[in-house]
């Protein structure tokens, strides 16, 4: 597993609005983690796991932490928005299935900018 969390600039972010929802979860939910879905179905949510329950594959990159919490992505994934930065944000509807925030008529949203020039740090070994 690479880690990316040292950047600059964060490589992933979250809107008061989702940092509240990531509370309410973990009230269930005390430890858990973020990777973020490159599923058909669900490629704009990120997916919320008991930490327990999901591993960590050896190419999935750690983005950085949001409300204390690890957020993942593939590291396939990672090499095509590596030049942006991921904003967690939360919005009506259900999660993704196995995801902690479906059941809450609320999901978590991943919206997304580029990184303005030399704002993201350069990618050791790639």
């Amino acid at each position: 597993m690479k880690d990316e969390s040292q950047s600059l600039e964060p490589r992933v972010t979250a809107t008061p609005a989702a940092l509240e929802f990531l509370d309410e979860i973990r009230a269930d939910h005390p430890d858990i983690l973020f990777h973020q879905s490159g599923g058909c179905c669900d490629g704009s949510s990120p997916m919320c796991y008991p930490a327990s329950e999901y591993r960590v594959g050896e190419t999935d990159v750690k983005l950085g932490e949001i409300g204390g919490v690890p957020f993942y992505i593939s590291g396939s994934q990672f090499d095509v928005w590596k030049h942006t930065q991921l904003i967690i944000d939360v919005v009506p509807g259900r999660g993704g299935m196995f995801s902690l925030d479906n059941g809450r008529e609320r999901r978590f949203l991943t919206r997304s900018r580029l990184f303005a020039g030399g704002e993201a740090c350069p990618l050791p070994g790639r």
